[in-house]
C-alpha cells in the first residue's frame, strides 16, 4: 500500500519561510518523480515543483522559482518543498505527489494526471 505521508504546513505571515517534508512508503521512492501542487481557496489544484527520480534537475512555476526549492533524500523516501519569502498568494492546500512515468517537457511534468500517488495536504496560510 503506497501511501505518501505530508507534514509542515500552518499559518505564517508574509516574508515568513516554512518547508513541507512528504515521506513515502510502499514504493520503489529513487524511481518516481515526486512533485509538489496547490490548491488555492476556490480554484483547481496547480503545478509548483518537480524533481524527476533522477534528481538531476528542478522545475518550478514561475512565480516561484527564486522563492521555492524542492529537494529529496532517496535513503529517507522524502521529498521536501523549502518555501521562502511567502506571500499570500501562496496560500493554498499544498499536495505532494509521486509519478513513475518519464516526462520530456513542461506540459507533461506540470500535468497532475500523469501522477500516481497524493499525500493527504497541508494548508499553508500567508498572511498579510
Amino acid at each position: 500500500q503506497v501511501q505518501l505521508v505530508q507534514s509542515g504546513g500552518g499559518l505564517v505571515q508574509t516574508g515568513d519561510s516554512l518547508r513541507l517534508s512528504c515521506a513515502a512508503s510502499g514504493l520503489t521512492f529513487s524511481g518516481y518523480a515526486m512533485a509538489w501542487f496547490r490548491q488555492a481557496p476556490g480554484k483547481g489544484r496547480e503545478f509548483v515543483a518537480r524533481i524527476p527520480s533522477s534528481g538531476d534537475r528542478t522545475d518550478y512555476e514561475f512565480s516561484v522559482k527564486d522563492r521555492f526549492t524542492i529537494s529529496k533524500d532517496n535513503a529517507k523516501a522524502t521529498v521536501y518543498l523549502q518555501m521562502n519569502s511567502l506571500e499570500p498568494e501562496y496560500t493554498g492546500v499544498y499536495y505532494c505527489t509521486a509519478g513513475s512515468g518519464s516526462c520530456a517537457n513542461w506540459t507533461c511534468r506540470a500535468n497532475r494526471n500523469r501522477y500516481d500517488y497524493w499525500g493527504q495536504g497541508a494548508p499553508v496560510t500567508v498572511s498579510s
